[in-house]
């Protein structure tokens, strides 16, 4: 009995929520519907596959976001206040779609969505996005063509949302495999 309170979700707290919800712009009820649409769409398919679909349906809008980081240098009259403004605009972005796309996954694979471990989870996607968003900055370094700075900067920036993808599908794969098990047991 004691083992069941203690592995009983703990929701967040309201001010969590709020602050997810208005500064971070994470819907969890958009959420369960992109997750419900899909698993009525593709009723034979795995949760793996399912979140392979969520996954490469990110990557144009992570090449999107990406391409935002780098629209500034495109003119060069502008000031920096105005480079910093691309990298945040598309950081934000990245930082949404990539938080949307893990919380996907997790309810694929049957964790709740409402659980505080996830708070750990969004925290290491802000971390990753974080990286990706200065690895995206890299190509400035180079002697290159704008264009060409904008592409893999980008590309840069897709790639690390590909690897959160599946990273998370992994990791809720393995906890559901865990969850499994120790019922079992």
């Amino acid at each position: 009995m004691n083992q069941e309170i203690a592995a009983a979700p703990k929701p967040w707290g309201l001010a969590t929520e709020k602050y997810f919800y208005f500064f971070m712009g994470l819907r969890k009820g958009e959420i369960r519907k992109q997750v419900s649409m899909m698993q009525s769409r593709y009723p034979d398919e795995s949760p793996r596959q399912l979140a392979r679909r969520f996954v490469s349906s990110q990557a144009p809008l992570s090449l999107l976001s990406g391409a935002l980081f780098h629209a500034p240098m495109f003119v060069p009259t502008v000031g920096p206040v105005i480079k910093l403004l691309g990298i945040a605009v598309g950081s934000s972005l990245m930082i949404r779609l990539n938080m949307t796309l893990v919380l996907q996954i997790a309810l694929l694979f049957g964790h709740d969505i409402d659980d505080r471990a996830r708070l750990k989870e969004l925290a290491a996607i802000i971390a990753a996005t974080g990286l990706a968003t200065y690895t995206s900055q890299l190509p400035q370094l180079a002697h290159m063509q704008p264009l060409q700075k904008g592409v893999i900067g980008g590309a840069a920036v897709m790639t690390a949302s590909q690897l959160i993808g599946e990273t998370a599908i992994q990791y809720y794969r393995t906890a559901e495999i865990s969850e499994d098990y120790v019922t079992e047991a």
